[in-house]
């Protein structure tokens, strides 16, 4: 399993999950960074609800968000929580990758 492909998996659900166009070329994890950021900057301003509630599906930690948020925070807040989402899904694609079910059979296709 390679790096580089629990990043464009991890792209893959951000695109989903963010409702973003998914880009023609496949980013690196600093253009994918970039790109979130960016977006994370926008959703903050129009729906900082909205955000909230995906990060909280996504099960990314309260405390740190919180954290991210703080005027004293060391980064911008739009870059810390892009930071967190992007680890959150690579972590999820890692175990995508990972923990695959094993096919069933016919028997139990719907």
């Amino acid at each position: 399993m390679k790096e580089e492909d629990n990043i464009q998996l991890a792209a893959a659900m951000i695109y989903r999950d963010f409702e973003l166009e998914p880009s023609e070329k496949e980013l690196s994890e600093q253009e994918l960074l970039q790109l979130l950021a960016d977006h994370v900057d926008w959703l903050m301003e129009k729906r900082m609800e909205w955000l909230l509630s995906l990060m909280y599906r996504m099960d990314i930690d309260e405390r740190q968000v919180e954290a991210a948020l703080l005027p004293t925070a060391p980064e911008p807040a739009n870059l810390a929580l892009a930071k967190l989402i992007l680890a959150r899904q690579q972590q999820r694609a890692h175990t995508k990758r990972t923990y695959q079910p094993k096919d069933l059979g016919k028997e139990w296709e719907w």
